[in-house]
Order: structure tokens, then sequence, then C-alpha cells
């Protein structure tokens, strides 16, 4: 028997399920405003161009409401979400999470989507969150967002030296 290259995914993730380039926001939801700006590379650090970034977040109170969105990645390899800063949800034992976002990503290479998570770099729950804790301390920097002129900024590597934490959902 002989075998075959296995096939790629995509790069039409996208199409019809998002609006490339536009900002994926939360209408009508109380809570501090806050831009998220996911940014996708590859193993050599190329932006990927032609993913698609899904996130799913708890509201201010820490309630599930409506807090998901959809959004292609644009010509430098970036996506921007405008919602609020999520509030803590329980975890594991009912211990409460930091605020978090959580994130999948489809894009061409990967047969499942990859899912990872956005913590707050600074948020005083990320010591306390029983999730993040499982993450070794050297690899933990790769799930933190940084802010910079007023948005919350997540580089994330799909492969390679700097790749993301991924968690097997």
């Amino acid at each position: 028997m002989e075998l075959t290259p296995p096939q790629t995914i995509g790069p039409f993730f996208h199409l019809c399920l998002t609006a490339k380039g536009a900002v994926g926001t939360m209408p009508n939801v109380d809570g501090e405003r806050v831009r998220l700006v996911f940014r996708l590379f590859d193993g050599d650090g190329v932006p990927v161009t032609d993913a698609m970034v899904e996130v799913w977040q708890a509201d201010a109170d820490g309630q599930y409401r409506s807090g998901f969105g959809r959004l292609a990645t644009d010509e430098t390899g970036a996506c921007a979400f405008d919602g609020v800063k999520p509030g803590r949800v329980p975890g594991p034992n009912g211990r409460p999470q930091a605020p978090h976002v959580n994130v999948s990503i489809f894009a061409r290479g990967l047969l499942k989507r990859v899912v990872t998570r956005l913590y707050f770099a600074g948020d005083p729950g990320n010591g306390e969150d029983p999730i993040l804790a499982l993450v070794s301390e050297e690899r933990r920097g790769t799930l933190l967002a940084t802010q910079s002129e007023g948005q919350w900024i997540l580089d994330v590597h799909l492969s390679g030296e700097r790749e993301t934490v991924f968690f097997d959902v």
C-alpha cells in the first residue's frame, strides 16, 4: 500500500464566515472596553494571512452571555476584536480563573483547530489561575497579551522556537 501526502487545509476557512479586515465587536455590553489584537505567525515568523481567529469570553461579570467573535487575519497576519475585559469565571474546584479569552485558530496546514488562551499581562489574578498554573513558567509568556497604545496584543506562533502554548481540548 502506497502512502499519499497529507492534504493541506485552506486557505478558505474565513470565506463566508468572516469579514476580512473587520473588527469583531461585543455591542451593548458593560465593562472596561478593550481592543484585542491577535497577530499570527508560522514557524518561520512569517505572518499567516489567511487564517481565522475565533474568540469566546465571559463578560465583565464573569458570565458567558455574548462574548463570541470570528475574524479573518489581514495581510499582516492580524485581526482585532473590540469588547470588554472579561471577568473572573469559576475554574476547577470552584477556584476563580484570571480574566482570559478562549481562542481557536483555524489555518492552512492544520487538520484541526488549535486552542489557546489570551491572559492579560500584569493582571493580579494570573498568579491564582489554576489553568495558567498548568503551564510551565518559561512558557506562560506565550499566553500573556501585552498592552501597547491602548490595545492588548498577543502574538500567536503556530510552531517553531516561539510556539504558543496550545491546549488539548
